[in-house]
């Protein structure tokens, strides 16, 4: 089913519409700390009031979400009698949300983890409140289960619908609208080279480009209509990410993020950019199964896409963007290579184009830090 995309352009007129349509009349509000300073809280109380629609306000959770926190959200929706979620947030309220409408209708004696998903009818919209994640294009959500991550994967999680309010980034804080657009660059250019590319894949991820590229000082301006389009930049990066999953530039990132402190996006970035010479100088070493020619002809597709004539200037204006967005570069102790090397989930390695030995690896994150 492809998913709707709708605007909050006429005061959420077509939001308004689509609740009515499906008969909503009890709303489980999946929503973080950032809600009470959205336009759209205004207009979901003053909603209320006038189509008698309840709303039940669910945000008993943290960023990188506990599973504890997504069964709350169960009996929450139970107990309320709910017939709708909508997700308002980034991308932990969202994957909050996706695994309470998976779980809705499982046994609730039992662990939901350890549990087969089969598929409800149980409508989910979201409101991405950050360009970055995608997190309401895609089949997976994190949770953590006794401080593991947990990977919750099935395609009838997907929002049916997605809402683009331009006016939930007004508010963002400088650095994350700089993570938060990384994030999607991140995730359309390693859908781009991932040994899982289609062509379906590689539309979205060019389309995401040349919309971050061409809007992004609009972006950071804080422009409504740029916004806009980095909200539209975000979920399609997350519709090629659905296709083809994320490669090594995200498997890196994760310990970094965890280390020092960096937004997910930052940290993602960082790797990409080490990342992204490597593999060109080292296509000998290709693992694609399509082989190197079509390798080549990948990353040339995508300096086309960035607007440069060659692959070696579409690493240079990586490069530069990442020089003008003057975001910080981590001190790595000598004691901590071993532990980012071995942080690297080798799954995520198999979705690389260019073979990547832990030598490399290390070599690297060395890369990183200078």
């Amino acid at each position: 089913m492809e998913q709707r995309i709708i605007y909050a352009k006429q005061n959420y007129e077509e939001l308004e519409q689509y609740l009515v349509e499906q008969k909503a009349t009890s709303v489980l509000l999946v929503c973080d700390a950032s809600f009470p300073f959205l336009q759209v809280g205004h207009y979901l109380e003053e909603l209320e009031n006038r189509k008698k629609i309840h709303f039940v306000k669910f945000s008993e959770f943290t960023p990188n979400p506990l599973y504890e926190s997504v069964v709350k959200g169960v009996e929450r929706l139970k107990e309320e009698q709910c017939d709708f979620i909508l997700a308002v947030g980034g991308g932990s309220a969202i994957d909050v949300a996706k695994c309470i409408k998976l779980y809705s209708n499982m046994d609730s004696e039992k662990n939901y983890l350890e549990q087969k998903i089969i598929p409800n009818q149980l409508p989910l919209v979201a409101i991405p409140t950050t360009a970055g994640t995608g997190s309401e294009a895609t089949r997976y959500a994190v949770i953590y289960y006794k401080g593991e991550k947990q990977s919750v994967t099935h395609e009838s999680c997907i929002p049916e619908v997605v809402c683009m309010d331009a006016s939930a980034l007004k508010t963002l804080p400088e650095y994350q609208k700089k993570a938060t657009m990384l994030d999607a660059f991140c995730h359309a250019v390693e859908s781009f080279w991932s040994v899982n590319s289609t062509e379906e894949s590689r539309t979205y991820a060019e389309e995401a480009i040349k919309l971050i590229l061409e809007h992004k000082d609009d972006y950071l301006a804080n422009k409504e209509e740029a916004n806009e389009k980095m909200l539209l930049a975000a979920n399609k990066a997350g519709k090629a990410i659905n296709i083809t999953q994320t490669t090594a530039g995200h498997a890196m990132c994760y310990k970094l993020t965890s280390l020092y402190g960096f937004a997910h996006g930052h940290a993602a970035a960082l790797c990409v950019k080490v990342l992204w010479p490597y593999m060109l100088e080292h296509i000998e070493d290709c693992i694609d199964p399509r082989g190197e020619e079509h390798l080549k002809t990948i990353f040339e597709a995508l300096a086309s896409t960035m607007g440069v004539e060659c692959k070696e200037d579409a690493i240079q204006k990586f490069q530069t963007l990442w020089k003008e967005l003057e975001l910080a570069i981590p001190k790595i102790k000598e004691e901590e290579y071993e532990l980012l090397k071995k942080s690297v989930n080798p799954v995520r390695l198999k979705n690389n184009p260019i073979q990547l030995t832990e030598e490399v690896i290390e070599k690297l994150y060395h890369e990183i830090s200078k």
